[in-house]
C-alpha cells in the first residue's frame, strides 16, 4: 500500500523574498524581481537583464567557514532547507536520521566557479588551481551540503533534468516516502548561473530575451514575448509520510497525491509541438490522484515566456484537460521571478502550496497582449481569490523531460 505524502516546511530564495512569506507577499501584489545584471560587465552582451537574489548574506544561515565551502547554489540550497526544516519544527533529536532524506537538485552547478578556475589555469598554470574545486562546482553538493549542516542520512539524491529538475526531485522524493524508503525528505531544487558563460551560452542559443525593460522581458504567453529572463534562488520543502506528520503533532500545509513524468523524444530544446508528452505527464499526475479535468482548479504553467514553450504548453494542456481546460486559471511565476533553471520547479511548487492555503491565484504579470494560438486563461496583471482545491504545477525541461505534481488540500 502506498502512503500519503503531506507537506509539513517551506524554504524559499528567490529574486522577490528570502522567505516564503516575503515571496509569496511578492507574488501577491504583482512584484517584478527582474533588473540590470550586476555580477559583472555586460556591455558586450545582448542579454542586460536577470532577476537576481537581493541581500543575501550566507554568513546568516551557516558558520562562515562552511559558507566559503560552498558555491552560492549550495548556499541558497541550505539556507532554503533551513527555513523549511524550522518551518516544519522537525526535531532531529528525536528522529532516526537514516529515515531521513534528501532530494534537492541542481541543473548547471557552479559555473561561476568552472569560469574562475578556468581562467586561473590558462592565465597561471595547473598548479594554481584550488583543491576545492571539484567539490564546488559539482551539482550534487547542493543535496550533499544539507545533509552535511542538518544530519540527515538516508537517501541523499541529485536529480539533473534541466529545467524540470525541481518538480523531479520533489516527485522523487515523494515516490520514497510513498514506497517506504524514507519518512521525511527534504527536496527541492536550487541554481544560480547569471554569469558570464551562463547568459553568453544561452544567449547563443537565442532563448534569452533581449528586452531592455524588465516590466516586458518576461512576459509568458504574451503575443510580444521574445526569450526567458534568467533568475536564481532555491526552493526547498520537507515531505512527510502522513502517519508520522500526524504521529508527531506536525502542521500539514497540504497533500501531494499525484506525480507524471515523462520524456517527449523529440528534440534537445523544443518542447513537443503537439503537448504530447507535457500532456501525459498532467494525465498521469490526475490518474494518480483519482481526480478527473473539471477537479483542477488551477494550473502554475512552466510559462518561461519563450515562443515555443508557451505555444506547445497551451496545446499540452488542452489536450488534457480537453474543455475544462478552458475554464480553470493558468498562471506562470516566471513573470516575476525569471526563470530559475533548476530551481523553478520548486519555488512554483511553493507558489502552488501557497495558492491553497491562503485561497489566492496570483496573476501572470506583465500579460498584455493577447496572443490568438494562447487562448486560455492565464489571469494577466491581477490575481483572484478562489478557493483553490486541486492544482497541477508543470515543468519541461531541455532534452524533452517533462513533469507534474499535483497537490491538493489536505482532508
Amino acid at each position: 500500500m502506498k502512503k500519503r505524502v503531506v507537506i509539513t516546511g517551506m524554504g524559499a530564495i528567490t529574486p522577490i523574498g528570502n522567505t516564503v512569506d516575503d515571496f509569496w507577499a511578492s507574488l501577491k501584489e504583482g512584484k517584478v524581481g527582474i533588473g540590470p545584471i550586476t555580477y559583472f560587465d555586460t556591455t558586450d552582451y545582448k542579454t542586460k537583464l536577470a532577476a537576481q537574489v537581493k541581500d543575501f548574506n550566507a554568513k546568516e544561515y551557516m558558520d562562515p567557514k562552511a559558507a566559503r565551502r560552498m558555491e552560492a547554489f549550495s548556499q541558497f540550497a541550505v539556507a532554503a532547507a533551513k527555513e523549511a526544516l524550522m518551518d516544519s519544527k522537525l526535531d532531529m533529536e528525536k528522529e532516526d536520521p537514516f529515515r531521513v532524506g534528501v532530494s534537492i537538485g541542481c541543473g548547471v552547478g557552479s559555473l561561476q566557479r568552472m569560469e574562475s578556475e578556468e581562467h586561473k589555469l590558462v592565465t597561471k598554470g595547473p598548479s594554481r588551481i584550488t583543491p576545492l574545486m571539484v567539490p564546488l562546482l559539482i551539482s550534487n553538493m547542493a543535496a550533499g551540503n544539507v545533509s552535511i549542516q542538518f544530519g540527515l542520512k538516508g537517501k541523499c539524491i541529485n536529480i539533473v533534468t534541466a529545467c524540470a529538475t525541481g518538480t523531479h526531485s520533489i516527485g522523487e522524493a515523494y515516490r520514497s516516502i510513498q514506497y517506504g524508503d524514507a519518512d521525511v525528505m527534504v527536496a527541492g531544487g536550487t541554481e544560480s548561473a547569471i554569469c558570464p558563460i551562463g547568459i553568453a551560452g544561452f544567449g547563443a542559443l537565442t532563448a534569452l530575451t533581449t528586452s531592455a525593460d524588465p516590466l516586458r522581458a518576461s512576459i509568458p504567453f504574451d503575443k510580444e514575448r521574445s526569450g526567458f529572463v534568467m533568475g536564481e534562488g532555491a526552493g526547498v520543502v520537507v515531505l512527510e509520510s502522513l502517519d508520522h506528520a500526524l504521529a508527531r503533532g506536525a502542521h500539514i500545509y497540504a497533500e501531494i497525491s499525484g506525480y507524471g513524468a515523462t520524456s517527449d523524444a523529440f528534440h534537445i530544446t523544443s518542447p513537443a509541438e503537439d503537448g504530447e508528452g507535457a500532456a501525459r505527464a498532467m494525465t498521469e499526475a490526475m490518474a494518480e490522484a483519482g481526480v478527473g479535468p473539471e477537479d483542477v482548479t488551477y494550473i502554475n504553467a512552466h510559462g518561461t515566456s519563450t515562443h515555443h514553450n508557451d505555444l506547445f504548453e497551451t496545446r499540452a494542456i488542452k489536450r488534457a484537460l480537453g474543455d475544462a481546460a478552458y475554464h480553470v486559471p493558468i498562471s506562470s511565476t516566471k513573470s516575476m521571478i525569471g526563470h530559475l533553471l533548476g530551481a523553478a520547479g520548486a519555488v512554483e511548487f511553493i507558489a502552488c502550496v501557497k495558492s491553497i492555503e491562503d485561497g489566492f491565484i496570483h496573476p501572470t504579470t506583465g500579460l498584455k497582449v493577447a496572443d490568438e494560438e494562447c487562448d486560455l486563461n492565464y489571469v494577466p496583471e491581477k490575481g483572484i481569490e478562489a478557493d483553490v482545491d486541486v492544482v497541477l504545477t508543470n515543468s519541461l525541461g531541455f532534452g524533452g523531460h517533462n513533469a507534474t505534481l499535483l497537490v491538493r488540500k489536505y482532508k
